[in-house]
């Protein structure tokens, strides 16, 4: 169980279903609690006495897979010129962007993140058969009750492996890995998909050009998979949220006006039942976002660091959420670390939401840029208000 000061402490072996990962908001992993899943149980089953309590009880988790999907259509700072009263200079000192990827009316994020999964998988050499996890961090699902059954579906996963949706918009991933960790060091599972994608330009007036200039949509994911702790891989994290500043970044649901609904000849129901909704597009104070962020996002990492053991001199590469190059030089200048140390593709495709870091890993792992035994600080944030950061190693 997680204890007071957030370490793990071993517990006698027992089973559960379903699986509920338990942390706290910053913690280091430790020894891992003995906590085995029905959905994998009959694993254990299979095993002798002595092999069956190893399952758990030593165990790590590494990233060993990664793969990204981006559409197709390629929207310029230029081409938004023709829509709003912008230009290239004015949207790229301002956010360090000067592309982005928008879906069409042919295209799906499902489908997106499906091929982003599926690299990963090849990447890791692993079966879509042995997947016992699928993560869909986003906040923009083509169903209302979630997309990963269908990504879990079209992937191939035959023996039904867990799959459901995780909202927490450009804090999702971060939430997926830490949550995916969770399943393997406390629940046994051995090959967890984490998935971010979304589609904010689904979401977005594009007669605003605060906000229209500023994203795009794409799709990454990771493969997390279970291993000895001495080859962990996911050191510590910090996660937090504060509903008071949902005032500054939000798409609140909206009724549909001028909708009435067919009742009795005695009316009596009229005006009582609930119109059809749907959501606004996205409000941001961009000014409040600016200053929330670079506030918070420094010192969180400076936590997860100092739960882990380590110091800023540990870190080989800073990856943020892909929102605004300012806010991502800011943070960089405030632990000190070069800008050679960063990762940063926002030129190409702006702010993706949950798909911003593991679009980023995977572009700079198969560049070569990022290289196994590397020790990476990843941070999201955003909507909610929600912040979070992880330590973690590649390969």
């Amino acid at each position: 169980m997680a204890n007071a000061s957030g370490l793990f402490t071993p517990a006698p072996p027992r089973t559960c279903s379903p699986c509920t990962p338990i942390y706290r908001s910053a913690f280091s992993f430790s020894p891992t609690p003995r906590i085995l899943c029905s959905s994998i149980a009959h694993r254990a089953e299979k095993l002798p006495p002595s092999h069956q309590a190893q399952m758990v009880d030593s165990r790590g988790c590494k990233l060993v897979g990664c793969g990204s999907a981006v559409p197709s259509l390629q929207i310029s700072n230029d081409d938004l010129s023709k829509i709003v009263d912008t230009n290239d200079e004015w949207i790229s000192v301002r956010t360090g962007i000067r592309n982005r990827r928008i879906l069409t009316g042919k295209d799906s994020l499902t489908d997106l993140a499906t091929e982003a999964a599926r690299k990963a998988l090849q990447m890791a050499e692993v079966d879509p058969e042995e997947v016992d996890l699928v993560l869909m961090c986003t906040s923009t699902p083509e169903d209302l009750f979630g997309s990963a059954p269908q990504i879990q579906k079209a992937l191939g996963c035959k023996h039904n492996p867990l799959a459901y949706d995780i909202t927490a918009a450009c804090s999702g991933f971060v939430l997926g890995l830490v949550s995916a960790a969770c399943y393997i060091k406390g629940g046994g599972f051995k090959n967890v998909l984490v998935i971010g994608a979304d589609a904010l330009s689904r979401y977005v007036d594009w007669n605003d050009r605060g906000s229209c200039i500023l994203f795009g949509d794409a799709a990454g994911a990771v493969l997390m998979q279970a291993c000895d702790s001495d080859e962990d891989g996911l050191f510590s994290f910090d996660m937090h949220s504060d509903g008071e500043g949902q005032r500054h970044l939000n798409a609140k649901m909206k009724e549909r006006e001028k909708e009435h609904h067919e009742l009795g000849t005695n009316g009596s129901l009229l005006g009582l039942l609930p119109r059809g909704s749907s959501y606004s597009c996205i409000q941001m104070n961009g000014k409040e976002v600016f200053r929330f962020a670079v506030r918070v996002v420094p010192h969180s990492i400076e936590l997860a660091l100092a739960k882990a053991g380590l110091t800023r001199s540990s870190i080989d590469w800073l990856l943020l959420h892909q929102a605004n190059q300012r806010i991502i030089d800011a943070v960089a200048t405030r632990l000190e670390l070069s800008s050679e140390r960063v990762i940063s593709n926002l030129a190409n495709y702006g702010n993706t939401s949950a798909a911003s870091i593991p679009l980023a890993l995977d572009e700079a792992v198969r560049s070569g840029k990022v290289q196994a035994g590397h020790t990476i600080a990843a941070a999201g944030f955003g909507a909610g208000l929600t912040w979070g950061s992880a330590i973690i190693r590649w390969g």
